[in-house]
This record gives structure tokens, sequence and C-alpha cells, in this order.
């Protein structure tokens, strides 16, 4: 939940609570029908008492945003076609053709995973046989979207989303996509000649040390990896100025395995590292869901329009190791070249798993396990 409170404002805790959702309510983040997260998890996320927000919740269902139902929940009553002149995100269907790192939390429940894959099969019926859209199914899509706008503060459109059976699928999709003559910048530079492209050595710069299969993946399509030794504070600044790579790939929440998480200053030398070199971060955000902090740590991809962040994150921590499905979100100025250089890859994730995932995110029955796993690694 991407709130944060302003104790120093003159306005009442309650009332900033009230513009934080009733913004995601009208955008269509929570969609008419969304179940609110609880008072507890509200409040243990924004850093408010529950009884702050009583009185939000209270605010917005005298004004026709929610409604409470006993026993239930909150839900949102609200419906966007209802009202003239808002911008409501888009939500229609759209279809568009490590050294292993220990798995010892963030299981979910199997009876509630059974229970959804059963509901999954009723309300879908035969259409789990049939072959997946290519970037994968609209629902999911839609689901991830939503559910990152809740979560995160990312807003993006489905179109941008690619799902993929793991973190090393896409980057071998990654590396496809960015090989374009031998410097990925000049994907934007058609005025460069073939004979310079040629010239162009294809460079990465990765994290020294890093998940091995990052630098296994970039080299075996052909990409040269230049490692930049980390600091407990992150990538070293001198070796980041030093290397002739226009292309960064960084793990900015818990890397593996030095356990460096970055802060807000490192990210920001990320992008002017970026920005200055018309370059491309690839932000590589595995296991950030589990962080014990209270508030989710805030994305590179969302902190400057103006770079180009490819953001990659994967189900497999926070679901089950056996659920191979990941997911990245390419800048909206990579979508065009992805869909001409590789919109021919079929989805590598069955429709099934991709449905079940949906469901679990509409529920919310995902997000409340996160939650669950975060108290607990907490306490």
């Amino acid at each position: 939940m991407n709130i944060q409170i302003d104790k120093e404002q003159t306005e009442p805790a309650y009332i900033q609570l009230y513009h934080y959702f009733v913004r995601d309510i009208v955008s269509g983040i929570y969609p008419y029908g969304t179940k609110l997260p609880s008072k507890r998890v509200i409040a243990d996320e924004t850093g408010v008492s529950v009884i702050t927000v009583e009185h939000m919740l209270t605010l917005l269902a005298e004004e026709g945003y929610v409604q409470s139902r006993q026993r239930s929940g909150v839900f949102v009553i609200y419906k966007g076609e209802d009202f003239l002149g808002q911008d409501i995100l888009r939500t229609e269907s759209i279809v568009l053709e490590k050294d292993e790192q220990p798995i010892d939390y963030g299981e979910f429940p199997f009876s509630v995973l059974a229970r959804t894959m059963r509901k999954v099969i009723l309300d879908h019926a035969e259409n789990i046989l049939v072959k997946s859209p290519n970037h994968g199914c609209a629902e999911l899509r839609n689901e991830i979207c939503l559910y990152l706008g809740r979560s995160r503060g990312i807003t993006v459109e489905p179109s941008q989303i690619i799902v993929g059976s793991g973190s090393e699928y896409l980057y071998g999709l990654i590396a496809q996509l960015l090989a374009v003559g031998k410097d990925p910048g000049y994907i934007y530079d058609d005025s460069v000649c073939d004979s310079d492209r040629e010239e162009k050595e294809l460079l990465f710069a990765i994290e020294d040390p890093s998940y091995k299969k990052i630098r296994l993946v970039y080299e075996t399509m052909g990409i040269v990896c230049d490692p930049l030794p980390m600091t407990p504070d992150g990538i070293s600044s001198e070796s980041l100025k030093k290397t002739k790579a226009r292309v960064l790939h960084v793990t900015p929440f818990h890397s593996f395995p030095s356990g460096v998480t970055v802060g807000i200053s490192k990210k920001m030398e990320y992008l002017r590292w970026a920005k200055k070199r018309r370059g491309i971060l690839i932000e590589d955000n595995y296991d950030s869901e589990l962080t014990v902090s209270k508030k989710a740590e805030e994305p590179i991809f969302s902190m400057d329009p103006d770079v180009d962040v490819i953001y990659l994150n994967t189900f497999s921590r926070t679901l089950a190791p056996s659920m191979r499905i990941g997911y990245m979100i390419l800048p909206l100025r990579l979508v065009k070249p992805f869909e001409e250089k590789l919109g021919f890859y079929s989805c590598t994730v069955p429709i099934f798993e991709q449905y079940v995932l949906a469901e679990l995110l509409r529920s919310g029955d995902f997000e409340r396990h996160v939650n669950r796993v975060r108290r607990k690694r907490r306490k």
C-alpha cells in the first residue's frame, strides 16, 4: 500500500487517508466490487490507528464510494461509468498476441490454493485447455496492473506486462530485445549507421556478487557482463562511472547473495547514470513483497518517467517454488519494439495457472498472505 501520511500537515490523518483512497477508487485501482484491505492492515501499513481508519471508511461510505457488509468487510460500490469526466484506469480485457536461492518462507496456504483451483475449473471450464495469448492472458495482466497500483504505486497498462515462467526466461527475452546491432542504446537512435553499430560491444553491467543465473543467461545470449563490486550501500559509485555499459541490471531489494538493500540516494544515482548515458535499467525486484518494513520499497521503475526501466518480479517466492510465474513491465517506448521483434514467442505459463493467480489477486487472498508473512517476519 503506497500511502504516506504526513504528520506535519494540519489536515487530519483520516482526511489524508480518505483522499488517497478516493484517488485509487476513482482511478480504478480498486474497481467496483473490490474488497478493501481490513482496518488492521490499513492501520499497520500506513502507521495510523484503527480508529483513524474507521473515520476514513465512514466518510467513504457516507459519500457513496464504499459499503460495509456485516462479517464480510468493506466493498467498493463506486462505478466509474456513473460519473462523467473521470479518468478511469483501463481494465478491459486486452488480448495481445543463482546458485539457487533458498526457499524457506512465503509458502502459500494449500487449502486456499486448492479452493481457488476448484473455483477456476468451475468458472472457466474448457477454457483452461485453450492456448494462452503470447504475452499472458488478459485476466492476469489486468489483475497485475491493479495489484501494482494498490501495493506499489505503479500505474501501467496491461500491454506493458509480459508474463513468463520465471526470471531466467525473462532475462533471455530482455537480452534478445536489447540486442539491436551491438549496442542497446541504439534502439532509440535510427541515425546511427550499421557499421558503427557493429563496432560497439554488447555490454551489460551487473552486481558483483549477484545471482549466478543472471550472468549465465546473459552470457549464453552473447552478452558481455561487466561485474561491478558491491558496497554496503549498493554498487560502487566509482565502478559505475567507469563502466562502458549502457544497460545496468540491479536487484535493489535484498540483493543475493550480499543481502544489500539500497536506499533512495543510491536509486537516484542509478537513475542519473541511466539518464546521462541514455541507458536502460533492469530492476529485478525478486522477494521485495516480503520486506519487514511497514512501507513497501519504492520501485525505481516509478521514480523518474524520463528513464527507461524494465521491472521484473516473480510469484515463485510468495506462492510456491513450483509456481513458475514471473512478469516484467516494459517502459512504454519499448512495447512496440518488443512486439515487432519478440511478439511471436508463446507464453510459457499454462493458462490454468494464470487464471489461478489472477483469481488470487482479484480476491485479495494473495495480498492477505503477503501481509501475514510480513507481520510474522517483522515479529
